[in-house]
């Protein structure tokens, strides 16, 4: 997907555990945990508000120390190209942490000196354009930390501060709340990389079976109108309800439901009554990555998308932004990915749908109506 202005940021909004961050170190063993992974050649900026944490973005180093290619390979939020250069990438990074409940926020380079130096600085005057203080500016690499702000050879010595982040309190904290760190951003694109092997094949000969039946059904709608047929829709309300059941209670569905699901969810009615089931739970999640991973790859724009809006919703900006990478690269033009796209670039806190689907995205869904008493219309 190519898109004017700056690369958007990963980010993750913080229903996270109030863990306490004292230090530096602290700090920085916090970081994997609301990124969802361990950073590496990155630039993060953490948010706070008062003592809390509220909010960290993220953006690839590589954007923010020199040109952009500009036939750079399509990623939504993070992936995408750069039109304006680092200075425009460190605004637009400024920008969406602006967006947020924050007064202040702490820079956090990982990698050499050479390069993280003048990311850091860039992103450093872009929060201060929007008047964001900046608490600290660190750089992070091989075991140790490094202030920008700090000249004090006592507290910061010029050859680095250790840090073991296995045995901070933050990262125990963090562990018992349920949170994960994967290893690298490899790992989070690998939870939505498609199935393959002997899993694949049988998944391919479900969907030849899934598509003509779906056809069958198509062609007995009246008039054709696949959009407006009850019987598609009909068939689409009972396949998404039965598999948010089966997920909600920890079971997986069989190839033929996951194929049948993919061939509904190409009717955009469909599609849309999953939309508006769809929230930040732990089983839609689990839900919509299962189904993504095993559908055919001209079938996974809506599981894909479904997918991304259900992690922005529950603050997992990183996956929602691999998943909409997957479904971008083949469907460029998928409308639904298009308005997680938006929202994660704009940096839209996912507070702002917290009455979903009772409220509408402007231009693109209806607002519900709201159930009233007996007899209202």
């Amino acid at each position: 997907m190519v898109t004017s202005g700056a690369q958007a940021a990963e980010m993750a909004s913080t229903e996270l555990p109030r863990f306490s961050v004292r230090s530096r170190a602290d700090l920085i063993a916090a970081v994997p945990y609301l990124l969802g992974f361990h950073p590496a050649e990155s630039v993060v900026v953490v948010a706070m508000r008062g003592p809390r944490v509220t909010f960290a973005a993220r953006a690839d180093l590589a954007d923010l120390t020199g040109p952009v290619a500009a036939d750079r390979s399509a990623g939504a939020v993070d992936g995408a190209p750069a039109a304006g250069g680092p200075a425009e990438v460190a605004r637009h990074l400024a920008a969406v942490v602006a967006q947020q409940p924050t007064d202040r926020a702490t820079v956090l380079g990982y990698g050499p000196a050479s390069r993280v130096t003048h990311a850091v600085d860039a992103v450093r005057q872009a929060l201060a354009e929007v008047g964001i203080g900046v608490l600290d500016a660190l750089r992070v690499t091989g075991g140790r930390y490094w202030s920008y702000l700090c000249q004090e050879p006592e507290c910061c010595p010029p050859d680095g501060t250790a840090y073991d982040s296995g045995t901070s309190q933050v990262a125990a904290a963090a562990v018992l709340a349920g949170q994960v760190a994967l290893p690298d951003r490899a790992a989070l694109v690998a939870q939505v990389a498609s199935v393959e092997g002997d899993e694949r094949a049988r998944l391919r000969r479900a969907a030849q079976r899934a598509g003509r039946r779906f056809a069958d059904l198509v062609i007995r709608v009246p008039g054709a109108n696949r959009s407006g047929g009850r019987s598609v829709r009909a068939a689409g309300s009972t396949a998404i309800r039965a598999a948010q059941r089966r997920h909600q209670r920890g079971e997986r569905l069989d190839d033929d439901e996951v194929a049948w699901l993919t061939w509904l969810l190409t009717d955009l009615t469909v599609r849309d009554l999953a939309w508006e089931r769809t929230d930040g739970r732990d089983a839609d999640i689990a839900l919509w990555a299962d189904v993504l991973r095993r559908a055919e790859p001209e079938l996974i724009a809506a599981p894909g998308s479904l997918l991304a809006f259900a992690a922005w919703r529950a603050g997992e900006g990183a996956l929602a932004a691999v998943a909409l990478e997957r479904v971008l690269a083949p469907h460029p033009d998928y409308s639904l990915a298009l308005v997680v796209d938006d929202l994660l670039r704009r940096g839209v806190p996912p507070t702002r749908l917290a009455r979903w689907p009772a409220v509408a995205l402007p231009g693109v869904v209806r607002p519900r109506p709201r159930r009233g008493r007996r007899g209202a219309r």
